[in-house]
């Protein structure tokens, strides 16, 4: 009796197959991390029509999940792309400046301690004055065009930089300190390859924690001063009663944020491939 060796997949037949489970896998990842959240989503959507339907809510007061979807149909073109893209770019050219300027103010605070002992107070109480309070008068000072609302932006995403990347950089463990010295390692060293990298997650959870603040710090700045954006489109469509309009608004201003901070997670992912992400969410 003749044997025959057993016929092996080609790799051109098993590269459907690969491709499928990385594609079911990445959706398992995705349903585990945010499928409660999508559902608990939509179950408020559909408990927010439902009781627009059923009480006959008129839509000037509160406008149902499907009517702010057409209202925001129609208005794509007119109204809400025109000023999407201003508060867009007030949100990251101001995003971009706090990081710099942040990661920046943090290193230098921490690498100078007597200038970190002088700084660091007042900069924790530059933070009791209400930005609301600091908007008007930025755009009295720099004029009614893109500048003001970038530095508005600007100084509500620095904050939390700053004090995430110096306690990163503070927290940084000793003994990887104490083995550079033994090495006889320079201050520039030490800090290039110890307190730097091992201050990176702190650093960003801090973007993180600005990217949710960005959008807030645009609107402020188009209240106080503006003939463009979400926020003064937002603030022309309240004594009209369009509701549906401003509801669209909202919510292109919350997916700003939103995608602002998707980016800076994922860039933490591509900088930080040591830092462990293990347990669900």
């Amino acid at each position: 009796m003749s044997t025959r060796a057993p016929v092996q997949p080609s790799a051109d037949a098993m590269a459907p197959e690969t491709a499928g489970a990385k594609r079911g896998s990445g959706f398992i990842r995705f349903w585990k991390a945010y499928g409660l959240s999508v559902l608990f989503a939509l179950l408020l959507l559909g408990i927010w029509e439902f009781c627009i339907w059923f009480f006959h809510v008129p839509k000037y007061l509160l406008p149902s999940p499907s009517g702010i979807v057409l209202a925001m149909k129609q208005d794509w073109s007119r109204y809400l792309l025109p000023n999407l893209w201003p508060s867009l770019i007030e949100v990251l050219v101001g995003f971009a400046i706090a990081v710099v300027a942040g990661v920046g103010l943090a290193v230098v605070l921490h690498l100078y301690g007597p200038l970190r002992r002088a700084l660091y107070p007042l900069l924790i109480g530059s933070q009791t004055i209400p930005i609301v309070v600091l908007a008007p008068i930025l755009v009295i000072l720099l004029g009614y065009n893109l500048l003001p609302k970038v530095v508005i932006v600007a100084l509500i995403c620095f904050f939390p930089i700053v004090v995430n990347g110096l306690d990163g950089l503070r927290m940084v463990d000793d003994e990887f300190i104490h083995m550079m010295r033994t090495l006889d390692a320079t201050r520039w060293a030490i800090f290039r390859k110890v307190e730097f990298p091992g201050a990176l997650p702190s650093i960003f959870s801090g973007m993180r924690v600005a990217a949710t603040f960005a959008a807030i710090g645009a609107v402020f700045g188009e209240w106080s001063g503006a003939s463009e954006g979400l926020g003064y489109l937002i603030q022309a469509s309240t004594p009209n009663l369009q509701t549906a309009r401003i509801f669209g608004c909202i919510l292109l201003l919350t997916l700003i944020a939103m995608a602002l901070f998707g980016l800076v997670s994922l860039l933490e992912r591509l900088v930080c491939p040591w830092v462990s992400r293990g347990g669900s969410m």
